[in-house]
């Protein structure tokens, strides 16, 4: 099937959900009230959401059935061990914590790496530092409320939407040793390898520069941690893209992946499909002490080790629905999907980031080059875009990036990128066209959009609840 031009979804629709149709009217005054800020829309407001993949596609027949062999046992549920078992047999790791999603993960690992680094050291975590290729916002804000200054060491390419670098999420790997050598090794509790990068655009790394990462890594006695949202995403992307690996399956290719870390943290509503579950995992005993104290910290935050924040009928799914995200004839149509989308839009004179997995992220600053960065353009394109089609987006730019917790200034953004996120096997092509036609629409307004101001703006992860106006 190969010499067809387009493939068409490889599933049928079983299930469907209405959506309504609004006005323009309609929309104008729902984003006024929510403080143009997409995050704080009514989703009944909303025609095609695109603010995240994260738990908002669709789940597999199988994931379904799966729910109900839930073992809701308080303590030794079976479902548990199905669990753990799913996770040796994908990544090889021994010791599983099921968590309610990734930032579950992150409230337990953070704390416990950074206290350890302090124990062994007799350090001040105030003067610690932590480093990723990007951080995801919520890893990024979890290190900095616990202490740390957080610094991302991505490749120079990375957010130049001009250069179409196969790896675009990989480290700057001269940067990244650097960085550790300035601080001291002693001074960094954790390293972050984040697959596919999110912040980035969804790019992936490739195998090699995972484990150039992991081995500088162990040359100053640093764990990595791998944010492993879109796992199977980065594995098809190596396997399309690295050389060596096109012979190689997504399984074996996402083994090999995490032979270069030490932890796992994963909001498993992405690549493992599921609306709700998260993973934290150690790969073998040389970390027993963390196991431990993660343990403890999962009683006080998350629920008993043997289901954490799940029940077992979502364990059960989560256990099948690692297995089932990494289908080949899935990936390929997915990818292919984002991929449809980023030729359109960039057919009518939008320029996008090179498609990464699951997202087409828009050049927010070419597109509204009169808007500058400190007025947040991405912000405003994607409050136009909702006024002109009912279309949901996020911005990925200064507005999500924040302030330096320690001086309140706004932290340089390299790029102001609009993510237009796609569920898993959710819309059509045909929501494809009516997004690409929706900016085609939009491009003829660019210059009375406007840029916009804070009347609210909290000072942790400002951009889920913060409120803004039009200046």
């Amino acid at each position: 099937m190969n010499n067809f031009k387009h493939l068409p979804e490889p599933f049928r629709v079983k299930v469907i959900e209405p959506v309504q149709r609004t006005t323009r009217e309609h929309r104008e005054q729902a984003i006024l009230q929510a403080g143009m800020n997409p995050f704080l829309l009514d989703s009944k407001d909303v025609f095609i959401d695109l603010l995240t993949d994260s738990g908002t596609g669709a789940v597999t027949q199988n994931m379904q059935a799966a729910m109900l062999r839930g073992d809701e046992a308080y303590s030794g549920s079976r479902s548990y061990y199905a669990l753990a078992e799913a996770v040796k047999d994908i990544f090889g790791y021994q010791h599983t914590i099921p968590t309610h999603q990734g930032r579950g993960a992150e409230q337990i690992y953070i704390p416990v790496l950074i206290k350890k680094r302090e124990q062994e050291k007799g350090l001040d975590r105030s003067k610690m530092t932590v480093f990723s290729n990007y951080f995801f916002d919520t890893t990024q804000g979890h290190s900095q409320i616990n202490g740390c200054t957080v610094k991302n060491v991505y490749t120079p390419s990375a957010f130049d939407t001009a250069d179409h670098f196969d790896f675009k999420g990989n480290f700057d790997l001269q940067a990244l040793e650097r960085g550790i050598q300035e601080v001291g090794a002693e001074h960094v509790p954790y390293i972050v390898s984040t697959i596919t990068c999110n912040s980035s655009g969804g790019q992936p790394v490739s195998l090699a520069n995972l484990k150039a990462v992991y081995h500088l890594a162990k040359k100053y006695d640093i764990p990595v941690v791998m944010d492993s949202a879109r796992f199977a995403e980065n594995a098809y992307f190596i396997q399309q893209r690295e050389a060596g690996y096109k012979d190689w399956s997504i399984a074996d290719i996402t083994r090999e992946s995490y032979k270069y870390a030490d932890l796992l943290a994963m909001s498993a509503k992405k690549d493992a499909m599921v609306p709700m579950g998260g993973l934290l995992c150690i790969k073998d005993d040389s970390f027993a002490d963390v196991y431990l104290e993660c343990r403890t910290l999962c009683v006080v935050q998350e629920g008993f080790p043997t289901y954490g924040g799940l029940e077992g009928g979502a364990m059960e799914r989560l256990a099948v629905g690692l297995y089932d995200g990494m289908n080949q004839d899935w990936l390929a149509y997915r990818t292919a999907q984002v991929q449809y989308l980023v030729d359109g839009l960039e057919s009518i004179g939008v320029t996008c980031q090179k498609a990464g997995g699951h997202a087409a992220f828009v050049d927010a600053g070419k597109l509204l080059p009169h808007i500058p960065a400190e007025r947040f353009p991405a912000q405003a394109l994607a409050c136009e875009l909702y006024k002109v089609a009912g279309i949901r987006a996020v911005e990925i730019g200064s507005f999500l990036l924040g302030r330096d917790p320690k001086t309140g200034k706004q932290l340089p953004c390299p790029a102001e990128l609009l993510r237009l996120t796609i569920p898993r096997a959710t819309y059509t092509q045909t929501h494809m066209d009516f997004i690409i036609e929706a900016f085609n629409q939009v491009k003829e307004n660019i210059p009375n959009i406007k840029g916009l101001t804070f009347t609210y703006e909290p000072k942790v992860l400002r951009h889920f609840t913060a409120r803004l106006q039009e200046i």
